[in-house]
């Protein structure tokens, strides 16, 4: 009897096979890691060094930490940052709640209304609403210069939503079951049963509108005034315009800014979201696989 043939993908690669991959691993990662440490290498540079090498640093020869120092020292910068944590912190806490009830909600079986909200939901994701809606809404609703602005209207994703149902619709029914024979609610049954089994696609969920929250910068400009801008905003300011900004104005108090401090900003805007992901990459693939596959 002849031998099975495995699939091509089982069979053990070809030295010259392997090592086009690992060339083009090593490329992506050049590709990568080279501009991220010219960012961070120039933010450390002197002023002076960066002019004589026009306008980048690969290796500082004299690091220093005075591009952090000035835009860390009280300014404006610091207040972005403050308004960021504050509206990532508190926009992704209040989109996981209503993402979590209403998914669970649109999960069960026989909810009154379900079928119809849910087309109405996907129906949102399919044509959404302009620019200029957006805005007449959030003037009529008084939310303009202010931190809600940035939140109710994001609120909940739908393709978060769609994950999270999913998710919800494969966990085994008797397990809903045993739950309602102990005498639990709705919320119990949330609270005890669900979220515990939920934790890889919470945490991919999470992820994903604390980094919508932290990148936002659009609303802000349609909807804040300078002195209450996110830190998104003021990067873009520093860097695309290549202004710098005082602690009160953005207009009559603008002047250059400096290569090194453009870079600074640049570094804090991205450090806090790299800091994070590696505790919730194990649950990455997991979390948007399981709740992609069953909805």
């Amino acid at each position: 009897m002849s031998a099975t043939v495995r699939p091509g993908w089982m069979e053990k690669p070809k030295p010259l096979t392997q090592a086009a991959k690992v060339l083009a691993l090593l490329t992506v990662v050049l590709l990568v890691c080279v501009p991220f440490l010219v960012i961070v290498s120039t933010s450390l540079a002197s002023q002076k060094e960066v002019v004589a090498n026009g306008g980048w640093v690969l290796w500082p020869t004299e690091p220093t930490l005075q591009a952090y120092r000035d835009i860390l020292d009280g300014g404006i910068v610091t207040h972005a940052l403050g308004v960021s944590a504050g509206v990532t912190l508190v926009g992704t806490l209040l989109s996981l709640a209503c993402t979590v009830t209403l998914a669970y909600a649109l999960a069960r079986p026989g909810v009154f209304g379900g079928r119809p909200a849910l087309l109405l939901i996907l129906f949102t994701f399919l044509f959404p609403p302009g620019m200029i809606p957006n805005f007449l809404l959030v003037k009529e609703l008084g939310l303009l210069d202010s931190y809600a602005s940035l939140i109710l209207p994001v609120l909940i994703n739908v393709f978060n939503l769609v994950v999270l149902r999913g998710f919800f619709q494969g966990i085994p029914e008797e397990l809903y079951e045993a739950a309602r024979l102990d005498g639990a609610g709705d919320l119990r049954v949330l609270w005890t049963v669900v979220l515990p089994l939920s934790k890889a696609a919470l945490a991919v969920v999470g992820l994903f509108y604390a980094v919508a929250y932290w990148n936002s910068w659009f609303y802000a400009s349609l909807y804040l005034e300078s002195d209450h801008w996110p830190l998104q905003q003021v990067l873009r300011t520093y860097v695309i315009s290549g202004v710098s900004m005082t602690d009160t104005t953005l207009g009559d108090g603008a002047v250059n800014a400096p290569q090194t401090i453009q870079m600074a900003v640049l570094v804090i805007a991205t450090v806090p979201i790299l800091l994070v992901y590696p505790f919730l990459q194990k649950y990455f693939t997991k979390g948007v696989l399981t709740g992609a596959i069953k909805s």
